[in-house]
């Protein structure tokens, strides 16, 4: 009888899968047909997209992550920050590309990645190519989304709309005050005061040291934006400054006060775009060029550089969150990656990109570990800094020879935070009650949310975060080169912008992955004109290995999915998904839980 029920059970889960992946391939098949059609009215542009000039269209409104997601059904997302970098660099050597037609971000983006975004369209109008950039409107009070377009040659902007972006501006959320109303205790220890990853849920607002150190950036990521820019415009600092703090302005107004060079609508935009590039030249989205690119056959010659990547919050295994789970970095899975990389005999230095607020004290230690043996391996190792690496995010940074941060990255943040929210109260005032049985020691229940820390529960704890926050400092000394007693000067959880950072001797210099690539040239003894290749570690999954790290799948299963896969992969379905993807486009922890500017 029991085998009877397994079995019964075995084939209704077998009619679900199957069920399921059934639904998905008759919906990629009336994919394929929608998009099949939309490529027949596209016919005529394509061809000549494929045959004469090109202006590539990057679009800032969509929203982006920093490295490629390792998702099976990321395909139709788009390029992330990092791709946009090594796409036009790979685009400035491509005779076909004209310039780049660039629709900015109305309302705001990290700070970090406007910063980046505006070095590489720079670098592109260097090589002798044009930028033009169009904004439906700089609606976003914050200065970011101007700061990624300031370089462009022309800046375009629609008569109707507003310049808005006056300054900076960030939020943080308390909780203290409602949990008292419902009786939620919240027990945290904090290193030290600038350590304020918890203090959404014991404060009902500022600290002092809490409003000091968001106030020190937020200002700091300020004035690198508004000195960037205005060397872009051409203006004096105190002169730009008070252009844009005096806004908002009207579309007239901006145009008059220098801040856009023309009023139009975007289509009129991309014209003006398109009469720069010559008679034969055609748009094409840069995700669509990047994909060629890739299918095209890349440099199978040339020193090998290795790029490790790791977004989101550090957790120990490997990082998987899961079917819907955004991004993590698994101690691991990097620790691997970085072995991989130092293992390999071709590979002559390692980039390990982060952005990271942190996470698991334990798994930022194991990569810092894995960034150390491959530096004893022979292999130099660079660190590049994203929008955010900070606390468990510096820790595995701290022992590279080189580290480098945009101006307006969150670094730092050395510190240690853990605590526990004491619920039993609340739960009493709804009728519930959890009662915890233990055995053995005392510290058994130290974890429990049903009640508060004993005295010795926390002395036994406040001894374990005080270890690790001596580990913490120690490891920044060491790798840093600086005396113990300033790095506990500069330490005490805060957090500082990569200008800072650099002053304090927390970041070697200033950039973003082309500068990281540079560096790795110039310590693996790479000339700055021979050709290199950037392998990533660990390699991006096929979608049929993503769909079985995913959901486990069985040999039957597994057939199943590799017919999905070779859908998956058809042009016409791709670009469905993309049209689909863009019409709903809007333990002890080291961690900062500073919310990044836009």
């Amino acid at each position: 009888m029991r085998q009877f029920w397994i079995t019964f059970f075995g084939s209704v889960a077998g009619v679900i899968v199957g069920a399921v992946l059934t639904m998905l391939l008759i919906g990629f098949m009336l994919a394929a047909l929608i998009a099949s059609a939309a490529q027949q009215a596209s016919d005529g542009r394509s061809a000549r997209a494929s045959s004469g000039d090109l202006v590539l269209q990057l679009d800032l409104r969509r929203d982006r992550l920093d490295q490629p997601s390792r998702s099976p059904f990321a395909f139709a997302e788009p390029l992330s920050v990092v791709e946009i970098i090594t796409t036009l660099q790979r685009a400035q050597a491509d005779e076909r590309v004209r310039g780049v037609f660039v629709r900015a971000n109305e309302y705001g983006m990290s700070p970090a990645q406007a910063e980046e975004v505006r070095s590489a369209l720079a670098r592109f109008s260097q090589s002798g190519r044009f930028v033009i950039a169009h904004a439906q409107g700089f609606e976003g009070t914050g200065i970011t989304n101007y700061f990624a377009v300031s370089g462009a040659e022309e800046i375009w902007m629609q008569d109707t709309s507003s310049f808005s972006a006056v300054g900076l501006a960030g939020e943080s959320l308390f909780l203290g005050g409602l949990f008292d109303q419902f009786g939620v205790q919240a027990e945290f220890l904090q290193f030290h005061e600038y350590k304020n990853a918890a203090n959404t849920f014991t404060e009902d607002g500022f600290t002092e040291a809490h409003l000091e150190a968001t106030s020190s950036y937020l200002n700091a990521i300020l004035d690198s934006a508004l000195a960037a820019a205005a060397q872009d415009r051409g203006m004096d600092a105190a002169s730009f400054r008070q252009r844009i703090i005096s806004g908002p302005h009207s579309a007239e107004a901006a145009l008059q006060a220098g801040l856009v060079d023309q009023l139009g609508h975007p289509s009129t935009a991309r014209e003006a775009a398109l009469g720069r590039a010559g008679t034969n030249a055609s748009i094409q989205d840069i995700e669509t060029y990047a994909r060629n690119l890739a299918a095209a056959p890349g440099a199978t010659r040339g020193p090998v550089i290795a790029l490790v990547s790791g977004q989101g919050t550090i957790m120990t295994g490997s990082g998987e969150t899961g079917f819907g789970g955004g991004s993590a970095i698994g101690g691991d899975a990097m620790a691997d990656a970085i072995d991989a990389a130092a293992d390999a005999d071709d590979v002559r230095a390692i980039i390990v990109r982060v952005d990271s607020g942190g996470g698991s004290a334990i798994a930022s230690d194991q990569i810092w570990n894995a960034v150390v043996r491959a530096r004893q391996a022979g292999k130099p190792v660079i660190v590049s800094m994203a929008s955010l690496a900070a606390s468990g995010g510096y820790y595995l940074a701290a022992p590279a020879d080189v580290i480098i941060a945009n101006a307006t990255t969150l670094t730092g943040s050395i510190g240690v935070v853990f605590g526990k929210l004491v619920v039993d109260d609340a739960l009493d005032r709804v009728g519930i009650n959890i009662e915890p049985v233990s055995v053995g020691g005392e510290f058994a229940t130290a974890y429990s949310a049903q009640t508060p820390f004993s005295e010795s529960q926390l002395a036994a704890i406040e001894a374990m975060a005080s270890g690790i926050y001596d580990d913490f400092t120690g490891r920044v000394a060491e790798g840093r080169d600086l005396p113990i007693t300033r790095v506990r000067e500069i330490a005490r959880g805060r957090v500082w912008t990569g200008a800072q950072a650099l002053e304090l001797g927390l970041v070697d210099r200033i950039g973003g992955l082309h500068e990281a690539l540079e560096a790795a040239r110039e310590l693996a003894g790479i000339d700055a004109n021979e050709t290199v290749r950037l392998r990533s570690y660990p390699r991006q999954p096929t979608p049929f290995e993503a769909l079985q790290q995913l959901f486990g799948l069985s040999a039957e299963g597994a057939q199943s999915v590799s017919r999905l896969q070779a859908l998956m992969e058809l042009p016409e379905v791709r670009a469905a998904l993309e049209a689909r993807e863009r019409a709903g486009v809007r333990g002890v922890q080291m961690r900062s839980d500073e919310t990044v500017p836009r």
